[in-house]
């Protein structure tokens, strides 16, 4: 089975191929480096959510792959706090799309106050932590959970969601 993967991040890929792989054999992976079609730094969950469909069909448009996947993340407003969102989408071959969110987490105002002003939540994190590459790793969840939940762990709830769905759908089949 072929399984296109609309990214190169590290904690993206192997959240798919980690849950991938927990249910699926002989699947061969390709990463690419596809666009969301969105702003860099999403702001709603409906513009977040469409970047990660942008994804998955970019994904099977370059591949024509069983499945293609295609997460993101993004910010959304909630009584005037800012909370970090994750979604992903999941394109099957016959042209359905799958999708499901992750969880929320409220961001630090100074935080957020550097995203308002037009910063992606990807660097603006790097200079808060004074490290480097955060959205690759850890990223935002795992530095505002004290490391109780990676960006990995996070995304691999989206993707087990996905192939939840897509198990239910050939199962009516």
């Amino acid at each position: 089975m072929l399984v296109s993967i609309g990214t190169k991040n590290k904690a993206k890929t192997e959240a798919i191929t980690n849950i991938v792989g927990n249910y699926l054999e002989s699947i061969e992976y390709i990463q690419l480096d596809v666009p969301s079609n969105v702003s860099e730094q999403p702001f709603s969950d409906e513009e977040t959510r469409q970047g990660a469909i942008n994804r998955a069909e970019n994904a099977f448009e370059k591949t024509s792959a069983d499945l293609n996947f295609g997460l993101e993340g993004g910010v959304r407003m909630i009584d005037g706090n800012m909370y970090c969102c994750n979604w992903g989408a999941l394109k099957l071959k016959d042209g359905t799309v799958l999708t499901a969110a992750g969880a929320l987490f409220l961001l630090p105002e100074e935080v957020a106050k550097e995203i308002r002003a037009g910063k992606e939540l990807g660097p603006v994190m790097d200079v808060y932590t004074n490290e480097k590459g955060i959205r690759h790793n850890k990223g935002a969840v795992g530095v505002f959970t004290a490391n109780l939940v990676n960006r990995t762990e996070m995304f691999e709830h989206i993707v087990k969601l996905l192939i939840g769905q897509y198990f239910f759908k050939i199962g009516q089949q």
